[in-house]
């Protein structure tokens, strides 16, 4: 963990505290169906978290599950995250991650469209 300020225009970094990916037991999102930045990660306490957005929080995630796949391939839990956005292969992954709200935000746009243009007699 890193504690981040800045001095006049100079930034500084200070690492705060270290883990070990060999020591990470579970990731916890805490809500899979909301946008929340929060999360949980196991260790021999759990440690809470925050982070940036919800985006960084899923790409935290994401970058962990590839580190374990490539180098430990130990059995690891990551939990209330949705998987739809957890996982590089799935049908809507994307560049930026956000093809799945765009596609359902017009999707409600054509609705409404059909609708308003419906003749109710």
């Amino acid at each position: 963990m890193v504690k981040h300020w800045r001095v006049d225009r100079e930034e500084k970094y200070e690492i705060v505290e270290k883990w070990f990916l060999k020591d990470l037991e579970m990731i916890d999102g805490k809500e899979a169906d909301t946008d929340n930045p929060y999360f949980d990660m196991h260790f021999h306490k759990v440690y809470n978290m925050e982070a940036y957005s919800c985006a960084s929080k899923y790409t935290f995630a994401r970058t962990l599950n590839q580190l374990n796949a490539m180098y430990l391939k130990k059995d690891f839990k990551i939990v209330n995250f949705d998987d739809t956005y957890l996982n590089d292969d799935s049908i809507w992954s994307s560049s930026n991650r956000d093809f799945l709200v765009v596609m359902r935000v017009c999707f409600y746009a054509f609705n409404l469209l059909c609708l308003s243009l419906c003749r109710l007699t």
